[in-house]
Order: C-alpha cells, then sequence, then structure tokens
C-alpha cells in the first residue's frame, strides 16, 4: 500500500494567549499543498513493526512519528500479525511544514485500511493528537481553521488555486525555542483571520495573500534575518505575498501565474539563499469549493 503524506503551510498564524498549563491559545488557518513524503506500507505474519527511512540520521524506532502511530493503533486494537514501513521523506525536517506529523497520520490510515479497523477520518483525529497536536489537520488535509491549542479544527471553502513556491534556508529552528521566546501579550499587531475566511469564502485570492500574516516571525526573522530575505527575494519575483509558514524556517510564496511561479523558482534556486527549493500548487479536498 503506497500513502502519501501532505505537507502543509499555514496562509494566517496568530497566537492569542499563553495558558496557565504552558499552551498556547492559537487561531491559524492551514493548507495542505502538493509537496508529500511516501509511505510504503504491508502487512506480515511477524509481530510487531518494521519502520525503515531513506535517512540515516531519521530515527527508525519509537522515536519516530510514524511508529508512534502505527503502534496506538496496533496496540488498541490487539491487531494479529505486524506490519513492514518503509518511508521515503521528501518534506524538509524541522521546517514548519508538519511532514512528521503527515507521515503519521498516513501510518495511521494506512493501519485502519491494512487491518480493516473501520474508522472514520474522526475517529482517527480523535486518536491523532495523542501523538501531535497537527496530526489531526494533517488527516483532514485542505483547508482548515484551527483553534484552542490547534486541536479544535473546522473544515473551510477550499483555498483558491494558485501555485506555492517554497524556500527553506539551510538552518533549523527550535519550536520550543520560538514559543518560549514569544510574548503574545505584548503582540502589536494581529493577523486579521476573520477576513482572510471571508477572503476565501469568496474565493478571493488577492484579498487573501495581502491578509498574509504569522505572529511568530517576529521572534524568528530578528534571529534569522535571511528569512526575510527569503520572502523579499520572492515578492521582487513577482509573489502576491511571502510568510514564513510555522515557526519556521520554510517560507511560501503565493503566485497566480505559472511562468511567473516557475521564473521566481529559478531565480530563487540561482540566488542560493534557499537549500530547498520546490515550486508546487495548493491541495483541496474534493467538493468542498463554493
Amino acid at each position: 500500500m503506497r500513502l502519501r503524506a501532505l505537507a502543509k503551510i499555514n496562509l494566517g498564524l496568530d497566537i492569542l494567549r499563553k495558558r496557565e498549563d504552558g499552551y498556547h491559545e492559537v487561531r491559524m488557518i492551514m493548507q495542505t499543498i502538493q509537496m508529500y513524503d511516501v509511505l510504503e506500507m504491508k502487512r506480515v505474519r511477524k509481530p510487531g513493526i518494521s519502520l525503515s527511512v531513506n535517512y540515516s540520521y531519521i530515527p527508525n524506532d519509537e522515536r519516530n512519528l510514524v511508529y508512534k502511530a502505527a503502534k496506538l493503533l496496533m496496540d488498541e486494537f490487539q491487531v494479529k500479525g505486524g506490519v513492514d514501513i518503509h518511508l521515503e521523506k521528501f518534506i524538509p525536517v524541522a521546517a514548519g511544514m508538519a511532514g512528521g506529523s503527515s507521515d503519521a497520520a498516513a501510518a495511521m490510515i494506512g493501519v485502519n485500511r491494512l487491518f480493516q479497523l473501520g474508522l472514520s477520518v474522526k475517529d482517527l483525529m480523535e486518536r491523532g493528537v495523542k501523538i501531535g497536536a497537527d496530526v489531526p489537520y494533517c488527516l483532514l488535509r485542505g483547508t482548515a481553521l484551527a483553534e484552542g491549542i490547534g486541536d479544535k479544527l473546522r473544515a473551510l471553502p477550499a483555498c483558491p488555486d494558485c501555485y506555492v513556491l517554497i524556500g527553506k534556508p539551510g538552518i533549523s529552528v527550535s519550536t520550543k525555542f520560538v514559543y518560549e521566546n514569544l510574548h503574545a501579550n505584548e503582540l502589536k499587531s494581529h493577523p486579521r483571520i476573520d477576513e482572510m475566511l471571508d477572503a476565501i469564502q469568496w474565493h478571493n485570492l488577492y484579498k487573501m495573500a495581502d491578509l498574509m500574516e504569522n505572529v511568530l516571525e517576529t521572534v524568528t526573522i530578528p534571529q534569522y534575518p535571511i528569512i526575510e530575505e527569503i520572502k523579499n527575494h520572492m515578492k521582487e519575483h513577482g509573489a502576491l505575498n511571502a510568510m514564513m509558514s510555522g515557526s519556521g524556517p520554510t517560507v511560501f510564496g503565493l503566485f497566480d501565474d505559472k511562468t511567473l511561479a516557475e521564473q521566481a523558482c529559478e531565480a530563487l534556486r540561482e540566488s542560493r539563499l534557499a537549500r530547498t527549493v520546490f515550486l508546487t500548487t495548493v491541495f483541496n479536498n474534493g467538493g468542498r469549493r463554493k
């Protein structure tokens, strides 16, 4: 069984406050894109989970969310036999694109199908949050509003079609560092999430792009100015807007014209500002566009 684990970007990311339990109250608009890891899964007689990955630095045991996700379901339902999983990574690691969470979501879908557990997407989402806050969204996919600590999800009408240019510089950013250094009560500006919801509802790409904002940039960009450089480079080469995804360091730019997007992609590669450069499109679930 071959499954695609799709990456996500945040079109808008707001932090409302830090809760007493240490978690942050968020309000963000998530969007799946056509950039993905691949999981090859096979049911075997030998009990347990065998996981292999195409990069040696990525763990292939319980430290990997794929292993954790498969184990969660297999333990709960006491399945007979085991599963062989090969993970082919393409989404950059620690990039603010939910690669690990999406891999976990795909593993849950795979185990559910292979062992005929009969769980709905909602059933999987309820269990997925035990693996990570982004896992339920990665099961839902498409365009969604996330609230609470990211666990309260509402499916939205499909995001307007557009080209997405991804640029990840050769640095890693600790999500923990970003959130610890964000002072939510002192933020001077907040994304206009409600206006963005309207723009998506009315299928207005230009308004949606104009409203893109991520409060985590206030922490990450002063530490890593190259993120701002990549954003500016994309905008100078025709992006409607460009923004950091999640806690970074990945930057994405939205384009309404394929030729322009391809030229911007080539220019970004030549600039050497980003180690990973990839041009793709948004992914929308069928039947949700209005």
